[in-house]
């Protein structure tokens, strides 16, 4: 079975999402991946060339989804955000129609093992899969600031598994938009704060230090675990590693636990410039 990844970004994550796939093909030798691309006029043709030269040279394809300028545009963004991190939220409109799940990820991750696990999670009448990064107090922080809506967790959308079959029957384009008209102040977490305040009681919680482990909080996964989630047991078991926050691997001044791992595979990603330097 081929499995849909989706991605959105800009000409800052090119690079990054090279390396992601790069991590995702090469620990899912056996499968085959289509790759979803939402992107605006901010990608170059030359780098929409060099991306699809580099899946298909992977053995994998690669389908455009260009999405107009127009759309979210009012939408605030912030920090290393960008607008395009908004189209996600109405992937149930631009992708295919014929297509019934996909799997959404950031460009900052690494994919460590076998996505088939989660790519074939059953989705029931869940319109999402994701997982809460939170601690107690940030969630506590978050129910706050979205209130009035009620909101028991707070998922990461980093990682997130749609169940578009679902969300087209379901969800409305113009909810989205009066959410976000309506709360311009309040969106820290531009299209993460809409998942979670609008559709709480649909997405289905997933187990973190598997699918969306937090690559900040490797002393903290560990302490918690009674030393259980080691090292070992993140290269093992782990399936996304995402490098969430501002700093992230691929700059110089990154000194994160998990640098020397994103390195490898920058370097199996673009062996010729890592050598060089």
């Amino acid at each position: 079975m081929r499995m849909n990844i989706l991605v959105a970004l800009d000409s800052n994550y090119v690079k990054p999402l090279r390396i992601m796939l790069k991590s995702l093909f090469f620990n899912n030798p056996q499968e085959k991946f289509t790759i979803y691309l939402m992107h605006s006029t901010l990608l170059k043709q030359k780098e929409l060339v060099e991306l699809f030269t580099f899946i298909k040279n992977e053995g994998n394809s690669l389908e455009e989804v260009y999405i107009n300028d127009n759309y979210f545009k009012d939408a605030p963004v912030n920090l290393h955000f960008s607008k395009e991190m908004y189209y996600r939220l109405l992937a149930f409109k631009f992708l295919p129609q014929n297509l019934e799940r996909v799997l959404y990820l950031d460009p900052d991750i690494l994919i460590l093992n076998s996505i088939k696990s989660l790519y074939e999670l059953e989705m029931k009448d869940y319109l999402y899969a994701a997982t809460c990064h939170n601690m107690s107090f940030i969630r506590e922080i978050n129910k706050i600031r979205l209130k009035p809506y009620e909101i028991d967790e707070y998922y990461n959308s980093g990682v997130l598994l749609m169940n578009l079959g679902l969300q087209r029957q379901v969800l409305h384009e113009d909810d989205i938009y009066e959410f976000i008209d309506n709360n311009q102040l309040k969106l820290i977490m531009p299209d993460q704060d809409v998942l979670n305040a609008l559709y709480p009681k649909k997405i289905k919680g997933l187990d973190r230090k598997i699918y969306n482990y937090d690559a900040r909080r490797y002393l903290y996964y560990k302490l918690t675990t009674d030393g259980k989630w080691n090292m070992d047991n993140v290269i093992r078991n782990t399936v996304v590693l995402h490098f969430c926050g501002r700093k992230k691997p691929w700059q110089e001044s990154y000194t994160g636990t998990f640098h020397s791992l994103y390195k490898h595979y920058e370097k199996l990603t673009f062996p010729i410039h890592a050598l060089s330097n």
